[in-house]
């Protein structure tokens, strides 16, 4: 079955066929890096890795872009509440980024493009804009003339009189239209500019992914991916950048992922339920989180709480625990029998089942319920009185490669030497410290991960459970 993806350019879901056969094209708009990233840059960040890793294991090659926006208003503004510069504010965050999206599992890009890194670029392609006459410059902004473009609204499927300026637009008197939208904008006094044949300013917002996607992909891609927040008017104005300029169809699939609510409202400053990756993983098993995300379709709304994370959790390990007593039961097992063939054509299934919800545009949702069955047959054959390790063996390895489709680990990570000694010195210092709760949360820790600890006159020993 070949895959199938729903298309927000046309609507419905269309056979997956890639520009260039056997490789795929794929740009993800990433993040704003003036904060920690929320619970809401995560859900794409984890959706598409996810989408990429299916790519690779159906046997693609994937070459993904992800871009940074290290300048902005949100950057500038914190940079002068932190008293910092704003590439010193960019850099922490971006760090930061790699940090609580690793935690999640998601592998980094081939390229993670800055702003700031492409600003020649920018201009030039701003510049060609204006020689095409789809740009023009008013008191060293420049704008886009979006009623030149004769196909916008096609993604949003809106008619240019229905559409309607959207966030991060400025209106003012230097435009020849409302809609138009800003490519350059002037330096105010004090800003972080750079110089162009328009006057010190930096870009807009919109023009960077155009102009990034372009370079480092090419003309047409195959993958355009972001929150359903970026639609209109961010993914609208991409496309008649970069059409208007080439005069070829930017990305040939746009998919977008679907908001997230906390605690069944919608998550916004503004309601006070703005929730932080790094706030979450201190909390939860980030395998957790990822698996809650996944928990659900990527283009449907998901709900976020505590209370669905602990579920998600006791289910979770319920796929764990399947895992963990095949690893067991792999030393005692014996050869293989004729009776065992029929387990191994039932791994083999469900491997064809996951790769049929997989392949119904990336349906984690359903794929998951493949996973339960998966340990469910394990914990069938395991009741078994004798078990051969060639069967035993090939639940593992499906666990392992449908897990890693889904950045799913379900074997335990076990510390190293160094690592528990070093926990060790935490507790010591905690005790000296009389900060008992924190000696008691790393014994525990230490418990949890079977490594039991033995104070003694002479120091505190320890060995594996």
């Amino acid at each position: 079955m070949a895959i199938k993806l729903y298309n927000t350019l046309t609507r419905q879901k269309e056979t997956f066929e890639p520009l260039e056969e056997g490789k795929v094209k794929m740009y993800v708009c990433g993040p704003t890096v003036y904060n920690y990233i929320h619970i809401g840059n995560a859900r794409p960040a984890i959706v598409y890795d996810t989408v990429r890793r299916y790519l690779e294991f159906s046997g693609y090659d994937v070459k993904y872009v992800s871009n940074f926006t290290d300048v902005d208003d949100k950057l500038i503004k914190a940079a002068n509440d932190l008293g910092e510069t704003v590439p010193v504010i960019a850099d922490r965050f971006i760090e930061a980024y790699f940090e609580d999206v690793a935690a999640l599992g998601c592998k980094r890009a081939d390229v993670h493009p800055r702003v700031t890194e492409n600003i020649d670029l920018i201009i030039d392609f701003i510049q060609a804009l204006i020689d095409k006459g789809y740009a023009y410059e008013a008191s060293g902004d420049v704008y886009y003339k979006t009623r030149a473009f004769k196909d916008y609204g096609k993604l949003s499927h809106q008619s240019i009189d229905e559409l309607r300026v959207g966030a991060r637009i400025e209106v003012g008197d230097k435009k020849q239209d409302s809609l138009d939208f800003v490519l350059w904008k002037a330096a105010k006094e004090g800003e972080i500019a750079w110089t162009s044949p328009w006057g010190e300013g930096r870009p807009g917002w919109h023009i960077e992914c155009s102009a990034m996607a372009k370079k480092y992909l090419g003309d047409s891609i195959d993958i355009h991916a972001g929150g359903q927040d970026l639609t209109f008017p961010h993914h609208e104005n991409e496309i008649a950048q970069t059409e208007a300029l080439t005069e070829k169809q930017f990305a040939k699939y746009w998919l977008h992922n679907g908001y997230i609510n906390i605690n069944n409202e919608k998550m916004s400053k503004s309601l006070g339920n703005f929730v932080l990756v790094n706030d979450i993983i201190k909390k939860h098993d980030p395998q957790v989180v990822r698996f809650f995300m996944l928990s659900v379709h990527y283009r449907h709304p998901i709900n976020f709480s505590d209370e669905l994370l602990e579920n998600t959790k006791n289910a979770f390990e319920r796929l764990k625990t399947s895992y963990t007593n095949l690893q067991h039961r792999i030393e005692s097992s014996t050869n293989l029998t004729e009776n065992d063939s029929t387990w191994i054509d039932q791994i083999k299934s469900l491997r064809e089942q996951f790769r049929h919800e997989m392949d119904d545009d990336f349906n984690t949702a359903n794929a998951i319920t493949i996973l339960f069955e998966l340990a469910k047959q394990a914990n069938y054959y395991l009741q078994e009185k004798n078990t051969a390790v060639e069967v035993v063996q090939a639940f593992l390895n499906e666990f392992d490669q449908l897990g890693n489709v889904l950045g799913i680990t379900f074997a335990e990570n076990e510390l190293l030497d160094e690592e528990i000694d070093d926990l060790i010195a935490q507790r010591i210092q905690a005790r000296k410290d009389r900060d008992f709760a924190l000696a008691d949360e790393i014994r525990d820790k230490l418990k949890e991960m079977n490594i039991i600890l033995e104070d003694t006159p002479q120091g505190t020993r320890w060995k594996r459970g």
